[in-house]
C-alpha cells in the first residue's frame, strides 16, 4: 500500500486523542503490549507524545517466565513511575539466592549499598551492612495486566486489540510509516483490515517475533527449554529467596510467586537422552533425576504437581545478542531484539533499563519530531552502546553461569565446583550485586569470573596431588591448569566480546 500520510505534532490532548481514535494517527505506534511495549508507551506518553499501543490479545497472558524482577529492574520500574503496577498482584519480596550444590547450600543475599547506591564490597567480601536492595516475584500475567491498565488509563495512549500483519511503507522513500492489521469487527465478529500510522513504529512483539528476521537479520540460539510446574504451599528451605539447584542435574530454579504458589523450572537440553520417550520423557526425567536432588521439603509439592499426568508447560531458553539497526521509521526492541538465558532472571531488568535509556534519548528536547529519521537514528546508535553498561553484564552473566551450572564436560564440572567454593569462601557481594543488576561495571564481572576459575584450579590441583603418589600426578595437574583456564576463557571471552565490544 502506497501512502504518504504523515502525522503532525498534536496541538492538544483532545486533538491527539481524536487523531488516534478516528484517523489512527500518532507520533508513535508500538506493536506488542508486553513488558517492554507497555513501559515504552508509558514513558513516551509521559513526555507528551501521542501513542497507539497495539496488542493481539488483551486477555491476561499465562507465561512461565518473566516472574522475577531483580533489584536493578525494580529500581528502573520505579524511575519510570510504574512502581504501582506491583500493587494488588500478591507479589513476594526476593532478598537473594540460595545455591544448592550436590546437597550443600549457600545463602547469597543481595549486598548492602551505600548512600550513593553503590556496592562497597563489589570486589570482595560478603556485602553485610548498608541498605539491602530487594527484588520481587509474581505471576507474570498479573504484572502485564496491571501494565496494560496503566496504559489504558493514560490520556496520551490509545490501546487497541488487533493483529498486526505487515508494515506500511512510503513508496517514494521506502520509510515505514505505520502498520497494517486485522481487527475484529464487533458487529460482525469477523476480522477486517485496519491501518495505523505514526512517525515512528516500535516493534516489541516478544521472543517469537515475526519481524526480527526481516529487520535484524538474526535468529535466537536455543539449546534447552524450561519445563515448569506450579507448586502449592511449598515449603522452601529459605523463604524469600530464589533457589538454584545444580551439580547432579541440569539447573533447577525455585521461587515463590504468590502467597500459596511457587514456581519450579527444570532446564532440559535439546535431545537429552534422560528425557527421551524411551526414558519416560520429560516427566520421567523430572521423577527419576530431578526430584531426588531437590531439598526434602520441596519434593512432596513437586510429586503432587505431577499427579495430573500432563506434560509440564515449557518455554525455549534463548540467546540473541543485540544487533545494530537502521531506523527508517521502524525499530525492533525488547525480546525481539535481545535475549539471554532466563537462569539469572535478568530479562525484565534489561527491558525497563532499555526503556529508561531510549526514552531519555528520544525525549522531545533531544528529538522534537519522531519523523526526523536522522535524529532517531542518532538516538538508536547511542542507545546501542549506552545500554551495554547494564545489559552486557546481565547477558554475559546469564550465558556464562548457564554454561557452568549446566556443566556437561570435565573442565566445566571443575569450574562449577570452584564456583560453589568461591561462594562458600564468602565472596558473594560482587556476584550477588551483578545478578541483582545493581553493579554496572563489566570489569567486576570479569574479575569474579576469572577469580572463580583460579579457585577451581587451586581446588582441583590440591585434590589431584594429595596422597603418597600425588607428586607423580604433577604433570597431569599442570596440564589441567591450562585446560581449565582455557575452558573458562572459551566460556567467557567470546560472549563478553560480543555483548560488550561489538
Amino acid at each position: 500500500m502506497a501512502t504518504t500520510t504523515a502525522t503532525m505534532a498534536p496541538t492538544s490532548d483532545s486533538d491527539a486523542r481524536r487523531r488516534r481514535e478516528e484517523h489512527h494517527e500518532a507520533e508513535a505506534v508500538i506493536v506488542g503490549a508486553g513488558v517492554f511495549g507497555c513501559a515504552m508507551a508509558w514513558a513516551l506518553a509521559n513526555q507528551g507524545r501521542s501513542v497507539i499501543l497495539l496488542e493481539r490479545w488483551m486477555k491476561e497472558p499465562d507465561r512461565i517466565v518473566g516472574e522475577l524482577l531483580q533489584p536493578g529492574g525494580l529500581h528502573s520500574l520505579k524511575k519510570l513511575g510504574l512502581g504501582h503496577v506491583l500493587e494488588g498482584i500478591d507479589a513476594i519480596a526476593c532478598h537473594g539466592y540460595n545455591v544448592i550444590y550436590r546437597g550443600k547450600s549457600k545463602h547469597i543475599p543481595y549486598p548492602g549499598m551505600d548512600e550513593d547506591g553503590l556496592v562497597p564490597h563489589r570486589w570482595a567480601g560478603d556485602g553485610e551492612g548498608g541498605k539491602k536492595p530487594y527484588g520481587t516475584c509474581f505471576h507474570h500475567g498479573r504484572l502485564i495486566a496491571n501494565l496494560r491498565r496503566a496504559c489504558l488509563g493514560h490520556s496520551n495512549i490509545t490501546v487497541v486489540e488487533t493483529e498486526v500483519t505487515n508494515t506500511v511503507k512510503d513508496d517514494r522513500s521506502d520509510k515505514v510509516i505505520g502498520v497494517e492489521s486485522l481487527t475484529v469487527n464487533p458487529k460482525t465478529g469477523k476480522k477486517q483490515k485496519d491501518y495505523y500510522f505514526a512517525d515512528l513504529t516500535i516493534v516489541a512483539d516478544g521472543y517469537a517475533s515475526k519481524w526480527r528476521s526481516e529487520v535484524l537479520k538474526s535468529a535466537p540460539i536455543v539449546k534447552s527449554k524450561f519445563y515448569a510446574l506450579e507448586l502449592i504451599d511449598c515449603e522452601l528451605p529459605i523463604p524469600g529467596t530464589g533457589h538454584v539447584v545444580i551439580g547432579d542435574t541440569f539447573p533447577i530454579l525455585i521461587y515463590q510467586i504468590g502467597t500459596h504458589e511457587t514456581r519450579i523450572l527444570f532446564d532440559v537440553p535439546t535431545n537429552l537422552p534422560e528425557a527421551s520417550p524411551k526414558a519416560g520423557g520429560v516427566r520421567g526425567y523430572i521423577k527419576n533425576r530431578c526430584i531426588p536432588v531437590l531439598p526434602p521439603s520441596v519434593r512432596p509439592s513437586v510429586e503432587r504437581a505431577l499427579e495430573d499426568g500432563k506434560l509440564p508447560r515449557s518455554m525455549p531458553n534463548s540467546w540473541l545478542p543485540p544487533t545494530r539497526q537502521t531506523a527508517r521509521g521502524l525499530v525492533v526492541l525488547g525480546d525481539a531484539m535481545n535475549m539471554r538465558h532466563p537462569l539469572t532472571g535478568g530479562g525484565m531488568s534489561v527491558a525497563f533499563n532499555d526503556v529508561l535509556v531510549l526514552s531519555e534519548l528520544l525525549h522531545p528536547s533531544q528529538v522534537p519530531k519522531l519523523q526526523d529519521t536522522r535524529a532517531v537514528q542518532s538516538a538508536m546508535d547511542t542507545f546501542y552502546w549506552r545500554r551495554k553498561q547494564l545489559t552486557s553484564i546481565i547477558n554475559v552473566l546469564a550465558q556464562a553461569l548457564y554454561n557452568l551450572f549446566a556443566a556437561d564436560d570435565r573442565e566445566l564440572r571443575i569450574l562449577q565446583r570452584g564456583c560453589f567454593k568461591y561462594f562458600e569462601n564468602g565472596t558473594i557481594a560482587g556476584p550477588a550485586g551483578l545478578l541483582g543488576g545493581v553493579i554496572l561495571q563489566p570489569a567486576v564481572l570479569a574479575y569474579h569470573f576469572f577469580s572463580v576459575a583460579f579457585v577451581a584450579i587451586g581446588l582441583h590441583f590440591s585434590t589431584l596431588i594429595t596422597g603418597p603418589l600425588g607428586v607423580l600426578k604433577l604433570p597431569l595437574a599442570l596440564l589441567d591448569v591450562v585446560l581449565i583456564l582455557w575452558k573458562a576463557s572459551v566460556v567467557f571471552v567470546p560472549v563478553m566480546w560480543r555483548e560488550a565490544c561489538r
